[in-house]
């Protein structure tokens, strides 16, 4: 009798009940903060405009430490590529903190621009809306399977993961270039 191997990693089923619930936290945070939150007057007590650049610096960070560690795994350089990938998890991390802080004090901020440039904007935004919603589960997933050591589950799920978490991080800093160019000038 042959054993049968699973690549089923011991303990999968509570993690994947703790990343739904943290997941689900993240989403419920994120829109209470968006759209249900009730807005000061508009004075912040804590001036935080400058975190907006500092997220853009961010994604554009992870976008880079992504595609290296891609670089890496191909030329069979674990370690470099653990490292890339954990230094874009910690970029991720604070940007999504720098985003939440900034959108609890400071509100949305609204597109200036008009015409074929805002439809445009619009698209990106929901397309990185959208799928940024998906990608903290699909992260927390595919590290998991990296760290408990189940590679061919971690190779399929970063198939997905990988474009999901590059395009989001690429779009987060196209929609803050977008949004820079379409504010009133400054006097």
């Amino acid at each position: 009798m042959t054993a049968v191997t699973s690549d089923r990693p011991p303990g999968l089923r509570a993690f994947l009940v703790v990343n739904a619930a943290l997941s689900a936290v993240a989403f419920t945070v994120l829109v209470w903060i968006l759209w249900v939150r009730p807005r000061a007057g508009g004075t912040a007590s804590v001036d935080l405009t400058f975190l907006p650049a500092v997220n853009a610096a961010l994604n554009a960070s992870a976008s880079v430490l992504l595609c290296t560690g891609v670089v890496f795994i191909r030329k069979g350089r674990r370690a470099a590529h653990r490292a890339c990938m954990l230094a874009a998890l910690c970029c991720s991390a604070l940007f999504l903190l720098g985003y939440l802080a900034y959108h609890y004090i400071h509100g949305d901020t609204k597109y200036a621009g008009d015409g074929v440039v805002r439809t445009v904007y619009l698209v990106i935004l929901a397309s990185h809306v959208i799928l940024s919603t998906v990608l903290l589960p699909l992260v927390l997933t595919t590290l998991y399977f990296a760290l408990s050591e189940t590679f061919p589950r971690h190779r399929r799920l970063a198939r997905v993961t990988f474009p999901t978490w590059l395009y989001v991080s690429v779009t987060g800093v196209v929609i803050f270039f977008m949004l820079r160019g379409s504010a009133p000038s400054m006097p």
